[in-house]
């Protein structure tokens, strides 16, 4: 009410200076003389203003004529939109402005005004090819997925737009969760421009996710050749991928081809300690043990690790412990000082009941960097040298509170994973999971219950026999007992069948 008023108001002073003026200017003096012809003319000062008015109102339709005559020109030439173009001009211009009024209103989040700019955009222009998409993200600003799935929809109709209305479709049900469907239409969309990108990375994460290891390769592949993934990444990814597809070698059916793939993610990168220790118990499931101590020993001398120690020890599984230390110098020759080759050399030993070697194969491992299998070997060492219980549980109570060492953490969500995996159980990303001592001291070990585990083997062969074993696996049923407390803390520790 109050604007319709004020609307009133100002046309009413506008008419009421126009009035004023023509007046102040019928009664001032002079004018303009002009002479056409041999003839005068003497126009008055509001008769000059109007002639004036005149003038440029001729001259517009004088140009507007113009156009209309080239255009008209044009059409007889064969141009057959000329003189639609010629009228839709003005339709046109204000098609276009709405158009670029709805990008704005887009860009600074306002869902409603670029939707109804959207809408007007969509009736003055008649281009779907530019004002679906619009309307397509409008529509999802504001919530109504149905307008934008819809248009989505036609936009796939059209060549030109297929990849936009494709990829549209997908990230929608992305959202809803529909990950098979977004994953075949991530599939379409690569097909469409196999260098995108975006498209390529959900596609590899869909499939990962999927354990559709095959399809992951060649998205991987993609991704090399479009020049998005350093090769380095690519070939430790691709090895990641290819010993995701040799899991489960050991079983009674795996196949020939399985085995293969794990010796190719080994060949692919030699250091991922989970394709090494796959590799090797492959060679050894074909009868070549001299290859699976070559690729074990490759991958102790790029990073020294439990896994590795214990496929090296399947590759003999009855030997006895004092050829078990012998063999094993092939490992701990290399990097002696690792805290892991320490550690490794303490537990054969004390399998072999050389407590004394065993602690000094510790050394200053338990004053530099101690952990709560570090403790636990120490337990076991001082039980064997028939040291007194409270020192036994001594050790057991500082393992109880000491940091459980490395683990497989994922790079992303730092999740703790029990054992590797290509791909992490909390957030789903893809060769995150990495050999660390995680951020969180107070969560169980990977290793977990069994932080003996050369140990066990030989305690299920000697225990009923010998005195000194017994007293070993007392030590370690007690650190199984401290484990269990853990676990009531909500971590959880490695089966015993896992870590044989």
């Amino acid at each position: 009410m109050l604007w319709s008023l004020l609307k009133i108001l100002v046309f009413v002073a506008i008419i009421g200076l126009l009035a004023l003026g023509a007046g102040f200017l019928m009664e001032t003096s002079g004018g303009v003389q002009i002479t056409v012809a041999g003839i005068e003319y003497t126009l008055g000062p509001l008769q000059s203003v109007i002639a004036f008015v005149m003038l440029v109102v001729a001259v517009w339709l004088f140009f507007k004529l113009l156009t209309l005559l080239i255009a008209t020109l044009k059409f007889l030439n064969g141009d057959e939109t000329a003189l639609s173009r010629y009228f839709d001009r003005g339709r046109e211009r204000r098609g276009y402005q709405a158009l670029a009024d709805g990008l704005m209103a887009l860009a600074s989040g306002e869902g409603r005004v670029a939707m109804a700019r959207a809408t007007k955009a969509e009736k003055l222009l008649n281009k779907p090819e530019l004002t679906n998409l619009l309307v397509a993200q409008a529509a999802e600003m504001t919530g109504d997925t149905a307008k934008a799935a819809e248009t989505y929809k036609k936009l796939v109709t059209d060549q030109s737009t297929r990849f936009v209305g494709v990829r549209g479709i997908m990230k929608q049900k992305l959202a809803e969760g529909d990950d098979d469907t977004a994953r075949k239409l991530a599939e379409k969309a690569l097909q469409i421009k196999p260098r995108h990108e975006e498209t390529q990375n959900v596609l590899l994460n869909l499939q990962t996710k999927a354990q559709d290891w095959a399809g992951a390769r060649s998205t991987l592949t993609a991704k090399l050749k479009s020049g998005s993934l350093p090769r380095d990444v690519y070939k430790r990814r691709d090895a990641v991928l290819a010993l995701s597809e040799a899991k489960g070698i050991l079983d009674e059916d795996a196949s020939v081809e399985q085995q293969e793939r794990a010796i190719e993610a080994n060949r692919l990168s030699p250091d991922l300690v989970p394709a090494a220790a796959m590799a090797a118990r492959a060679h050894i499931a074909k009868g070549k043990p001299r290859n699976a101590t070559k690729i074990l020993k490759k991958a102790w001398n790029a990073q020294p690790h439990p896994d590795l120690a214990h496929a090296f020890a399947e590759i003999v599984p009855d030997e006895t412990p004092t050829d078990r230390i012998k063999r094993f110098t092939a490992l701990t020759r290399i990097h002696p000082e690792n805290p892991e080759t320490r550690l490794i050399l303490a537990e054969l030993n004390i399998v072999a009941e050389d407590f004394p070697e065993a602690r000094r194969a510790l050394g200053d491992v338990v004053e530099k960097q101690a952990d709560a299998r570090a403790y636990t070997l120490m337990a076991a060492i001082e039980r064997g040298e028939g040291s007194s219980d409270a020192v036994v549980q001594g050790w057991l109570a500082k393992a109880l509170n000491a940091p459980r060492g490395p683990q497989w953490v994922c790079g992303n969500c730092h999740d703790i994973h029990a054992e590797w995996a290509p791909v992490c159980q909390n957030c789903n990303s893809f060769d995150t999971l990495s050999w660390e001592t995680p951020q969180t001291p107070e969560i169980a070990s990977a290793t977990g219950v069994h932080m003996l585990p050369l140990i066990v083997g030989a305690l299920e062969d000697q225990s009923d026999e010998d005195p000194v074993a017994e007293d070993v696996e007392e030590i370690v049923e007690e650190a199984e007992a401290i484990a269990a407390e853990i676990i009531e803390a909500g971590a959880e520790p490695v089966e015993a069948d896992e870590r044989k």
